[in-house]
């Protein structure tokens, strides 16, 4: 009698690299920094933080913060680069937020309109 298994496969598990969606938590691996992926964009595949990749909250922190990025982030705000993707800092750190060595910049606040 055999068995036989069925398993799913996308594209991907496939190339190794993780989709990074809407509401991702991560952290970073080299400081306290956490984020949450409020608009997702190709680019974040390489998010990275102190110049390291960032990983799934609770995954295992290893490596050092890269002196090159550590400008730091500021808890409770917004992220983005030139692609649109937008990141919320939900815990601040010493490291820099870039998508490779491009560093994401701080989301500006609209301004109100005027009242008469």
């Amino acid at each position: 009698m055999s068995i036989l298994l069925w398993t799913t496969s996308t594209p991907e598990r496939e190339r190794g690299t993780a989709v990074i969606k809407n509401g991702a938590r991560l952290q970073s691996q080299v400081d306290d920094t956490q984020v949450i992926i409020v608009r997702a964009a190709d680019a974040l595949d390489d998010l990275r933080c102190g110049g390291s990749p960032m990983v799934p909250i609770g995954a295992e922190r290893c490596g050092e913060l890269d002196l090159n990025f550590a400008e730091g982030t500021v808890m409770g705000k917004r992220y983005v680069d030139e692609s649109g993707a937008e990141v919320l800092v939900t815990k601040a750190g010493r490291g820099t937020l870039t998508v490779g060595n491009a560093p994401l910049s701080l989301k500006e606040a609209k301004p109100l309109p005027a009242s008469d």
